[in-house]
């Protein structure tokens, strides 16, 4: 059976959630029918566009931007200051609406999911009856739109619902690539950052059916594992799962927000190094290890990325979960600068639980081997053991590695 997947995607989520709250209580007006931002200080004119309304949008007014420049555009426009507790609350509310749908939900942001269709399918005429109903349903509840996107893959059904807006349903099907997708502006296509676009356009490709029709071997030379991952998108090539966790499902994770946008694997690498220590400490502590691990990136125009890895054999070291989060990165980030950084770990089991090893992991005996492996992981367990011990008695910041001195360039953002 095919695959049916759902993108769906809430329009301009803070702006729209931050309306309907106004007419609901009667304290504001609804933002979204007059040239309206959500972000910034009026009175300062500092800070920049989290979200906007479509009538903003018509000044030229566009997410990321510094205020003033918006104000610019629009000397009337009406700001509105973020309230992220009433965010959850409404993410929430249409997240618990999916789950009473299928348990098959993929939240990938505050405002967007993956829903896989494929196993409710029979419950309904079609596909685009079942996102259309979903997508009532939503507004019928709750009072703000969403767009649906319906495809085969993940990537399709996203780029699906970045067709019209706001309050669509829109497919993107295989065999609707060449007509749908491949004469946008290369721009456009899922993690083609302005950085990878710049890149494109010096070598002739302008639109997502060039890049298609372009030889990857001439993309990786330019864009190292980045390019590859774009002439895979451009081709409509994803098979990744829809990877569903339960509402209770726990976790570990810890983010930061740097001070100073990072612009380089390099500042990168120390920066994930001391996530995956902090998190792997935690789990130690709690007794656990994890089989996924998932990385997640805000960039400077406040766009969120995620891209997360099943492991072969759950883990709580130090150095798995790095060489796994610098895996990540190097396969997600698209060469725009970087605000946060974060790793998240799930689907943790007991570390007194017997691990199933891969045969990957077996050591076979030879006459002339020693064996390397089980010794460095012994090794690693030790150092791991004794850097949380000695934390443990003198405080986090009695010992560092060198590799994270940079860690002054950035602030702790957040646990989970």
């Amino acid at each position: 059976m095919t695959r049916i997947i759902f993108h769906i995607d809430v329009n301009s989520a803070f702006l729209s959630w931050t309306s309907v709250e106004n007419v609901k209580t009667g304290n504001g007006v609804d933002l979204r029918n007059i040239p309206a931002i959500i972000g910034g200080d009026q009175k300062t004119r500092h800070g920049v566009v989290l979200a906007k309304s479509v009538p903003a949008k018509a000044f030229g007014i566009h997410t990321g931007e510094p205020v003033v420049n918006a104000l610019r555009k629009c000397p009337n426009l009406v700001m509105a200051p973020p309230n992220h507790a009433l965010y959850q609350s409404y993410s929430r509310q249409m997240m618990d609406y999916l789950h009473s749908l299928t348990p098959d939900i993929e939240q990938v942001s505050i405002d967007e999911c993956f829903l896989d269709f494929t196993g409710i399918a029979h419950r309904y005429d079609s596909p685009k009856a079942a996102a259309c109903k979903i997508k009532d349903e939503i507004h019928s509840r709750f009072g703000f739109t969403v767009n649906v996107g319906i495809s085969s893959n993940k990537l399709l059904a996203k780029m699906a619902s970045d067709f019209e807006k706001p309050d669509k349903v829109h497919t993107l099907f295989p065999d609707e690539i060449q007509q749908k997708m491949w004469p946008l502006p290369v721009g456009e296509l899922f993690m083609a950052g302005r950085s990878s676009v710049s890149t494109l356009e010096k070598l002739g490709i302008h639109t997502i059916g060039e890049l298609a029709c372009s030889d990857p071997a001439l993309l990786s030379l330019h864009l190292k594992s980045h390019g590859r991952m774009l002439w895979e998108y451009a081709n409509g090539m994803d098979d990744s799962p829809v990877c569903s966790t339960p509402a209770a499902a726990k976790g570990v994770g810890n983010s930061t927000t740097l001070s100073k946008d990072l612009t380089t694997e390099q500042e990168a690498a120390p920066i994930l190094h001391s996530l995956a220590e902090s998190v792997a400490s935690r789990l130690r502590k709690a007794h656990k290890r994890a089989g996924t691990v998932c990385v997640e990136i805000k960039y400077h125009d406040f766009q969120t990325f995620s891209r997360q890895m099943q492991l072969d054999t759950p883990t709580n070291s130090t150095d798995n979960l790095y060489r796994t989060a610098l895996h990540l990165f190097h396969t997600l980030w698209n060469q725009e600068p970087v605000r946060l950084l974060g790793i998240r770990t799930a689907k943790l089991t007991d570390e007194a639980e017997p691990v199933q090893l891969s045969l990957f992991d077996m050591e076979f005996p030879h006459p002339t081997s020693s064996n390397h492996h089980n010794i460095d992981e012994e090794k690693q367990k030790k150092l791991d053991a004794a850097l949380d011990n000695i934390r443990k008695r003198y405080g986090n910041t009695a010992i560092e590695r060198g590799s994270e001195m940079i860690k002054n360039r950035h602030s702790p953002s957040g646990e989970n």
